[in-house]
């Protein structure tokens, strides 16, 4: 049984290929819009399970479609992929001396007969206090956009980050060990 990544993430298919897993990607794009009133947990998994369907539609199988949505949460505030450099400074700063939470939503399709499952995964990640320099340097990297709260935890902006509780591969994109577990779950056997 096959798997297909539903993501042009090249954060999720290098974790999946770091683990030795042999996928093949059926990228899905959706609006990633929140819902007024939409909790990040549902806002996650809305997405994931959207994602999954759109591949889903599109695979032939015998296969496992594996899609996932990562957001970043701070003080309440759902921080997604920034849209200009001024709303990745914004992120950064909200970000800066505190701990907030990253969430991962992921929905497995297995085909032809669409047995599923989703799961949410949370990571508390604490960043130190960062100054308007550092701010500005990361800045210029590039590394902050395409990324949920505007910072790359496996890249430069791993500097800035002492501390994380929970799964480091969550904070990436794709919580590994949980999604093996949940892929064994399904009858996968491939590269285990």
């Amino acid at each position: 049984m096959k798997l297909i990544l539903a993501s042009s993430s090249p954060r999720r298919a290098e974790v999946l290929t770091n683990a030795g897993l042999q996928f093949s990607v059926l990228s899905s794009a959706v609006d990633e819009t929140p819902l007024p009133n939409e909790t990040p947990e549902v806002l996650v998994l809305r997405l994931a399970n959207a994602k999954a369907e759109l591949a889903a539609a599109r695979a032939v199988g015998p296969a496992i479609v594996v899609a996932a949505d990562t957001t970043v949460v701070c003080e309440d505030k759902i921080l997604n992929k920034p849209e200009s450099a001024e709303e990745a400074r914004a992120m950064l700063q909200l970000l800066s001396g505190r701990t907030h939470s990253v969430l991962t939503g992921v929905a497995l399709v297995r085909l032809p007969d669409n047995q599923r499952r989703q799961f949410s995964e949370s990571t508390e990640v604490q960043f130190r206090h960062l100054s308007e320099n550092e701010l500005t340097a990361y800045l210029a990297t590039g590394e902050s956009f395409d990324k949920a709260g505007a910072y790359a935890i496996q890249g430069y902006a791993g500097r800035f980050i002492p501390r994380i509780e929970g799964c480091y591969f969550n904070v990436v994109g794709l919580p590994l060990s949980r999604l093996l577990t949940e892929l064994h779950s399904l009858g996968w056997t491939g590269n285990s």
